[in-house]
């Protein structure tokens, strides 16, 4: 397994930025934050950026995150997908071989939204195949459908495309309806991406986003949950990451030296 960490986690860094910092403190891998990239390159060319990535050693391991493909409609869905295209390009570009597509499931959908959802990741799965890029689905615990492991990899079956994988997010899945036992569905070539965070003190049902905390510092039991990865051969990326406004404000670098601790000793 490699590790990396997520530009989320310093969200109040630049693209830049954060290269360095992540490079000072021991990273070789980053999860890019599309819209600091976006921001980014509208000052400095791609070729500039390899450079930046190519002096620092940084590997770009995955792209975060595409919402809006699955349900939208008419104009509004025309206008993802090409948001989308254009993503799918920077990634290629780039090579940033993974996109996490978020499963955008608000209000509980009815049999027609299904099956909308259904050939829209199939064909954004053979969009992102043009540009070499593999898609990772992120189920979200607190979504009307599609909350769970058990459902994403259902998604992901039925859409047969051989580059649509499963984005397991800890955070999702130990806040939402997902069981230990659905990870028995879960092969290594299902799996796209990791991302990891702790949770501490907040009731699962009432966590969100901002309540991540460094790995090995609260109450989740992320040790079976390695195990688990490790029993499958899986040697993807895990990710470092963590939407905590508090870590926000503290120094990038200093973020970035403790979490690459704490995953080391978890990993």
């Amino acid at each position: 397994m490699k590790l990396c960490i997520s530009e989320a986690t310093t969200m109040s860094a630049t693209f830049a930025e954060d290269v360095a910092h992540f490079a000072e403190a021991g990273w070789r891998g980053m999860e890019v934050w599309l819209t600091k990239l976006e921001t980014h390159l509208e000052n400095q060319s791609l070729a500039d950026t390899r450079k930046l990535l190519s002096d620092r050693g940084m590997t770009l391991a995955a792209a975060s995150y595409q919402g809006g493909l699955l349900l939208s409609q008419g104009e509004q869905r025309r206008a993802h997908f090409d948001h989308f295209k254009k993503r799918l390009d920077l990634c290629h570009q780039l090579a940033i071989p993974t996109l996490v597509v978020a499963a955008d499931f608000a209000q509980t959908p009815t049999g027609t939204d299904l099956e909308r959802a259904l050939v829209s990741l199939t064909q954004a799965a053979q969009w992102a195949q043009v540009f070499e890029v593999r898609l990772a689905l992120e189920f979200r615990g607190k979504n009307a459908f599609c909350s769970s492991l058990d459902t994403a990899l259902a998604l992901v079956l039925q859409c047969g495309e051989p580059n649509v994988g499963i984005n397991l997010d800890v955070f999702h899945y130990y806040t939402g309806p997902s069981k230990f036992e659905d990870l028995a569905q879960l092969t290594a070539d299902r799996l796209a991406l990791v991302q990891i965070c702790d949770l501490a003190g907040a009731p699962r049902e009432l966590a969100n986003d901002s309540d991540r905390i460094l790995p090995g510092d609260g109450d989740l039991l992320l040790a079976p949950l390695i195990r688990f990865l490790q029993q499958i051969h899986y040697d993807g990326w895990i990710s470092l990451e963590l939407m905590n406004p508090t870590l926000w404000q503290t120094s990038p670098a200093l973020v970035a030296e403790m979490g690459l601790t704490a995953l080391r000793k978890l990993v």
